[in-house]
This record gives C-alpha cells, structure tokens and sequence, in this order.
C-alpha cells in the first residue's frame, strides 16, 4: 500500500493530522496491528494513529501525554457487525492492553480504538471503556 514497513497502512494515515508530518508509530505496535489486519481480512479504516502533543491537547481530554502520543494507539472507523468482528480478534489476539468502543452516532463516525500502553499510576491496563 506504502512506503511505510506496515504493508496494510499508508504513511498518511499514521501521521498526526495536524500538519506537523510527525509519524512515530511504534513498530511492536504496527506488527500486533499488522497481524490483527491480516486475520481481519479487510481494510481497516485508521481515523487517528500517531498524535503530536499539541495536536493531543485539541484533539483529546488525555493532554500532551496521551496514547496516540506513544505510537501505540490507534482509531479506526468501523461499525456493525464489522466492529463486532474486529473485537472479537482483537481481544482474541490478547496484546491489546487499551480498548475503546463508541458506537454511536452515524456510521460513519463510530469508532474503535486499540492501544497496548503498558500499566502506570492513574492507569489500570488492561482496560476497555465507551465514548
């Protein structure tokens, strides 16, 4: 698909959407997410991978610290049975330590996010919360 070591996602989709170009994305990460992928069997649509801080403070409650600042998170745009799928593999997978579900609204603007932050003071892991 890219230039990127992650055949299944393109260079533009992994850097932040700020403008900054920044694009550090954690290759333990992309490998689980290039595996999840592949047993999926179908695009996954990334809505949010690597964020800069300051585009983390705009863009989320979790400030200049959050999970997409580690490379190791990502939104994908994704619904229905489709969404149902990706996180039963996900979860079948086991080194997603972060999952997040918000599932509605339109279709087109739900949501799954997956990360692999490890445990820290303030946050448990592993974890699945709603938006």
């Amino acid at each position: 698909m890219t230039n990127t070591p992650w055949p299944h996602f393109s260079e533009a989709e992994l850097a932040c959407h700020c403008g900054c170009g920044r694009q550090e994305m954690e290759d333990s990460f992309m490998t689980e997410l290039e595996k999840l992928r592949t047993a999926f069997g179908q695009p996954m649509v990334v809505t949010s991978g690597f964020r800069c801080p300051n585009y983390n403070m705009q863009a989320s409650h979790t400030g200049p610290c959050g999970p997409h600042t580690t490379g190791k998170a990502m939104d994908i745009q994704i619904s229905g049975a489709d969404a149902h799928r990706l996180l039963t593999l996900a979860l079948q997978q086991g080194c997603f330590t972060g999952i997040g579900v918000s599932q509605v609204g339109p279709h087109n603007t739900r949501f799954i996010h997956l990360d692999t932050i490890e445990p820290s003071p303030g946050r448990p892991r592993p974890t699945v919360w709603t938006y």
